[in-house]
């Protein structure tokens, strides 16, 4: 059963950090291009970055370029969003999603993505 779980978010202070992990079972990521989203409330989900398979080419959306790092790790079958220097407009539930065909190369259209996690909520608030 293939299956996404996202963890790592929470409460955190503007110009703090969180690292979210989006960890697979069922299947090897590392054949996935895995994107992450966010929505805020009353929002329209937002791509934030992703991460291709082959060669871990990476994208950011201008918002978070400079603060937000993905990342990999095939051993642990997992993807992270480190989050740094955080602002109140980063408030929102995210999710990681995987695209099949995002071998050398990613977006973050959604459409793109057909597997998705649950989602986890970050608030950055003083």
């Amino acid at each position: 059963q293939v299956q996404l779980v996202e963890s790592g978010g929470g409460l955190v202070q503007p110009g703090g950090s969180l690292r979210l992990s989006c960890a697979a079972s069922g299947f090897a990521m590392e054949d996935y291009a895995v994107g992450w989203f966010r929505q805020a409330p009353g929002k329209e989900r937002e791509g934030v970055s992703c991460i291709s398979s082959h060669i871990r080419t990476t994208y950011y959306t201008d918002s978070v370029k400079g603060r937000f790092t993905i990342s990999r790790d095939k051993t642990k079958n997992t993807v992270f969003l480190q989050m740094n220097n955080l602002k109140p407009e980063d408030t929102g539930v995210y999710f990681c999603a995987t695209d099949q065909w995002g071998l050398w190369a990613c977006s973050v259209a959604a459409d793109s993505y057909t597997d998705w996690g649950q989602g986890t909520q970050v608030t950055v608030s003083s």
